[in-house]
């Protein structure tokens, strides 16, 4: 019998913690053991990994990915109601879970990790896009992860891995592409959770590229990409003349019409305007 069948119920801990989810820290609480324990597959072989999981809350996937074999699981939690909960989690599995209380977006996580490093997250909602962006722009490439697996809304997951020409292709799928593999790999209804959110979830892998998929300067990529979503209706002969004088023939030069709008043109027509645009 594995240390996770020791542990109660999640929902015994909750009762026992009184862990009502807090709408202000974006907490859904995903209960079902089977299902975490799904999603910490889905981040691949953890044995010789350290895994970074962030508001891992009353701890259901945290019980995941070490009962999945996780040589370590670094948990920052904000909700210090939780901290009893993943404790009792971390005694199960003695050296193997390493919980911090704070803000996710003021810790350095790497004082804490050995790499090889993956991620793996039921993220909350309100910060769950700033730390993805964060995570695919650090100064240097490759980044400190191997891989990615989080949980998002399911608008934000198909934002994501969009492909140009729909409605959801956009500033994130360009960030995301540009340096990762992308793939939605596990769909939650909202009866998964506790209590149940007004939308469906998506579990996204991300795998890093060894570099980016095509060359471009970063800073500049993302100023073009910005500019051209920012104002997406327009053409973008419109939107980004800001960019130079003579933008319209930079854009014929890197294959794209002026008169496309930004989510007619693919990831590496903007990665070649990028290079256009910089000389």
């Amino acid at each position: 019998m594995s240390a996770i069948d020791t542990l109660p119920p999640l929902r015994e801990v909750i009762a026992t913690h009184g862990l009502s989810a807090k709408k202000a820290l974006g907490q859904n609480f995903l209960l079902d053991l089977n299902l975490t324990a799904k999603i910490a597959r889905q981040a691949g072989d953890l044995s010789d990994c350290d895994v970074l999981e962030i508001g891992p809350g009353p701890g259901g996937l945290t019980r995941g990915l070490l009962s999945e074999g996780a040589r370590k699981v670094l948990a920052v939690e904000k909700d210090a109601r939780c901290l009893p909960a993943l404790e009792e989690i971390a005694a199960a599995y003695p050296g193997r879970l390493q919980v911090i209380s704070g803000d996710a977006l003021k810790i350095d996580p790497l004082a804490y990790l050995t790499p090889p490093i993956r991620v793996a997250a039921n993220l909350p909602y309100n910060i769950g896009t700033e730390l993805l962006v964060r995570w695919l722009t650090p100064p240097e490439w490759p980044p400190f992860w191997q891989s990615l697996t989080l949980m998002f809304q399911r608008e934000v997951a198909e934002r994501i891995v969009a492909q140009p020409g729909s409605k959801t292709y956009g500033r994130l799928a360009i960030l995301a592409q540009w340096r990762a593999e992308a793939r939605i790999v596990l769909s939650l209804p909202p009866e998964a959770f506790t209590p149940p959110p007004k939308v469906s979830s998506a579990v996204v892998h991300l795998t890093a590229l060894p570099e980016p998929r095509y060359p471009a300067d970063a800073a500049t990529l993302s100023r073009v990409v910005a500019a051209a979503f920012n104002q997406r209706r327009k053409m973008l002969r419109a939107s980004l003349k800001g960019m130079a004088p003579d933008i319209e023939d930079r854009l014929i030069s890197a294959g794209i019409k002026p008169t496309d709008r930004a989510e007619q043109v693919s990831l590496e027509q903007f990665c070649t305007l990028a290079r256009l645009v910089a000389t």
